[in-house]
């Protein structure tokens, strides 16, 4: 048995969008069985926050697609993560200059899986509508709305990363009129401090859309810009906490151990960041815990995640069908104190 509870077996083959394939011959009756109905994990749901949706403790991210995974490969990677039950999907304008929300909008639209999809998009840093003021934030909506192909956005998350100079009450009074005109359903933020989210709930008092998910690079080696006042305001407004970056890209996964493994490029600089004792020091603890609950790195870094009462679901960005098992393993593995005691002092 995993830690995971489920049996360590070959696993079914996936289904498939039939309407996009050629006919098969009827299996011969005595056929291995494949897999039929709804995914897998279907069942496991958590409330987003104050949104009113309910999305598997696990978003994936779109942040490869179009980058360094092509349409065909991305199309493969949202399948698989549909079929083993997710239905939260996040994706940013500034993704591949929006070439990730043109592949996830195709497939949305050949699956037909647009109802079944909790959407959630990061806007402010397209180059040709940056930042969030009144004109850009409007225009950067269309132009998403067009590259997915869809009338609504679940979850719009406003990105103020780069010290946005918006005024904040204009930037939820536009938010406001999305609301209604009904192009967007909720508000989650990205960069914003914790100052700031104090300021969004007192106007929010006033009429104004109440910031409802916090989108923040948090994992297991990176806790300093989550943890403090950030974490006690997101708690106490009952914010749905959904991280990026939750294995430190890549590098949690412990694909990558030694210098000498990694790529001459942007990713390798990311991970050359963490190549160093600390970093030895995690991976050698996520190893030990993979061993004892059979599960891979990535799903126990994940876990770890999970663990945190203030997260809602981390978001995963994956190069590859199986990275998105791996990750998803982690969704029902409880870690203990003591094995939690290990990462924490691992990672001091």
């Amino acid at each position: 048995m995993s830690g995971s509870g489920v049996e360590e077996t070959t696993p079914p083959p996936l289904r498939r969008n039939r309407a996009t394939q050629p006919p098969v011959p009827a299996p011969h009756p005595s056929a291995p069985v494949t897999l039929q109905g709804p995914g897998l994990g279907s069942h496991v749901r958590v409330a987003l926050g104050e949104t009113g949706f309910d999305v598997f403790p696990l978003f994936l991210g779109g942040g490869e697609f179009g980058w360094n995974v092509d349409a065909s490969a991305s199309h493969e990677i949202l399948d698989t993560y549909v079929e083993l039950g997710g239905n939260a999907i996040h994706t940013a304008d500034s993704y591949a200059a929006g070439r990730s929300e043109h592949i996830i909008g195709s497939w949305m639209r050949d699956r037909r899986m647009r109802d079944d999809i909790v959407l959630a998009v990061r806007v402010g840093r397209h180059p040709d509508n940056p930042g969030l003021g009144s004109v850009n934030l409007v225009r950067a909506v269309e132009a998403s709305l067009s590259r997915l192909g869809t009338d609504r956005i679940d979850v719009l998350s406003l990105d103020a990363v780069r010290g946005d100079t918006a005024v904040l009450e204009d930037t939820l009074a536009t938010c406001e009129w999305l609301v209604e005109s009904g192009k967007v359903r909720a508000i989650g933020a990205h960069g914003y401090t914790a100052s700031q989210l104090v300021e969004a709930r007192i106007l929010s008092s006033a009429g104004y859309p109440r910031v409802t998910v916090l989108d923040v690079p948090y994992n297991v080696l990176r806790r300093e810009e989550f943890d403090g006042d950030l974490r006690l305001i997101a708690s106490a407004q009952g914010i749905a906490v959904t991280p990026s970056h939750p294995l430190a890209h890549g590098f949690l996964a412990g694909e990558t151990r030694t210098r000498g493994q990694r790529a001459t490029s942007v990713r390798g600089s990311q991970l050359a960041a963490h190549l160093n004792r600390r970093g030895s020091r995690v991976l050698r603890a996520l190893d030990t815990i993979g061993d004892e609950l059979g599960i891979p790195d990535a799903a126990v870094a994940m876990a770890w995640l999970l663990a945190q009462k203030a997260v809602t679901a981390p978001i995963v960005n994956a190069f590859a069908p199986r990275h998105v098992v791996e990750c998803m393993r982690a969704v029902g593995v409880r870690l203990s104190r003591a094995q939690l005691s290990d990462i924490a002092r691992a990672a001091e």
